[in-house]
């Protein structure tokens, strides 16, 4: 067990002790300790500290999470540019060349011993230099009680920079763009991206500083990504977000809630050009399929109950509707005219759900439907009656 040096030998006074036990008093317990674990964590643990430490996330889910929130904000403090840094530093008086203090006497109300970590000496030398956010870190060490330290950081960033962190996380672009039935938009992105938007789709746009985002809740579209490292590109449809740096892919989400809360449909991804990474936004996450990356040449669709199908493609497949076509493979004749409908009345219509399950392949135009319904009977067992209300019932041969 190391030393630490009796309360005497810390610059901090009685007072400060007691507005520690003040302020601590009035904070959660495992925000407390968290902290205390957070700072200690930078300084490094040795073995045995280090398993008390996963000791402790072990007890309760509450601690691992408030771990993660703290490492947060750490992270921010860490983006914080370095002039921010220097005035800070600036603030702060002079660092004395002396040992660190310990502990000063414990104050009440702190954790309780199975929610506290082991007292550790944050304050020691390090035989390394540490960076400029270290190293005036370390000076607040010497001025405050050293379970304060990160306290300090979070109230710090809470008020002092909340400015900053407020304009890093605020939009740079925001705009919603929709398409009706039968229309399909070209969107040139103020990053250089191109999006475009088949039939009655709609997609959210966000541009944040630190990363891109567009949200897909319906419809189909082709994405042209212009690359950034620092600005991942993420797409989210459904339960999937698909993530990238630069590449041509398609997204298409056809999920659709229903009143009792099931629900039907799918969602897919083409990827054209570059890789891509998708992943689960949902419990079906929890397994060793995801994440997934893609290639050029490949595709998924997942449905309602997390079912994968994998795909090769080529590169007319990832949105064969940019030149007016629709590609079926395998799809139902009932999906087939729901996907015709997306661009214009069929005025066709199945009653039958054994003509409905009917499976149909090829290529068509989107603007030949009757060149289309005329070729139904050629490839099916169906044939068509025309009403006296002007729509063709497709039913089962006989």
């Amino acid at each position: 067990m190391r030393h630490v040096p009796a309360a005497s030998s810390c610059p901090a006074s009685s007072g400060d002790d007691e507005g520690l036990a003040d302020f601590l008093a009035g904070q959660d317990p495992v925000e407390v300790a968290a902290a205390h674990w957070l700072v200690r964590r930078q300084e490094g643990l040795n073995a045995q500290e280090q398993a008390e430490y996963q000791h402790w996330l072990q007890q309760d889910e509450k601690h691992a999470q408030a771990i993660a929130e703290l490492e947060e904000v750490w992270g921010d403090m860490d983006a914080l540019p370095d002039d921010d840094v220097q005035a800070l530093q600036s603030g702060l008086p002079q660092r004395e060349e002396r040992q660190p203090c310990g502990l000063p006497p414990e104050p009440q109300n702190l954790p309780t011993p199975d929610q506290r970590p082991v007292t550790a000496d944050i304050g020691r030398p390090s035989s390394r230099t540490p960076p400029p956010r270290i190293r005036w870190l370390e000076t607040l060490v010497l001025l405050i009680p050293r379970l304060a330290v990160l306290l300090f950081m979070v109230t710090m960033l809470g008020a002092g920079w909340l400015g900053w962190e407020s304009w890093q996380r605020k939009p740079t672009f925001v705009q919603a763009f929709q398409t009706e039935r039968g229309q399909q938009r070209k969107i040139d992105l103020p990053d250089g991206s191109r999006l475009w938007l088949d039939a009655a789709s709609r997609a959210e746009v966000a541009l944040y500083r630190q990363r891109r985002e567009v949200v897909l809740p319906q419809g189909q579209a082709l994405f042209s990504v212009q690359a950034s490292t620092t600005q991942p590109f993420h797409v989210l449809a459904g339960p999937l977000r698909i993530t990238v740096v630069g590449t041509q892919f398609s997204v298409r989400n056809d999920l659709v809630t229903a009143a009792d809360g099931s629900t039907t449909g799918s969602v897919s991804v083409v990827v054209e050009q570059g890789h891509v990474h998708v992943a689960r936004l949902d419990e079906k996450a929890k397994n060793a399929t995801w994440p997934l990356e893609l290639g050029a040449g490949h595709a998924i669709t997942t449905d309602a109950q997390g079912q994968i199908t994998r795909q090769s493609t080529t590169a007319t497949d990832a949105a064969p509707w940019r030149q007016g076509r629709v590609v079926f493979d395998g799809a139902t004749l009932a999906q087939a005219l729901a996907e015709f409908e997306r661009y214009g009345n069929t005025h066709l219509v199945i009653r039958d759900p054994q003509v409905a399950a009917l499976r149909i392949h090829g290529s068509y135009s989107l603007h030949g439907l009757p060149s289309f319904a005329s070729a139904l009977p050629q490839v099916l067992p169906v044939r068509l009656i025309r009403g006296a209300d002007g729509k063709t019932e497709i039913v089962m041969r006989r």
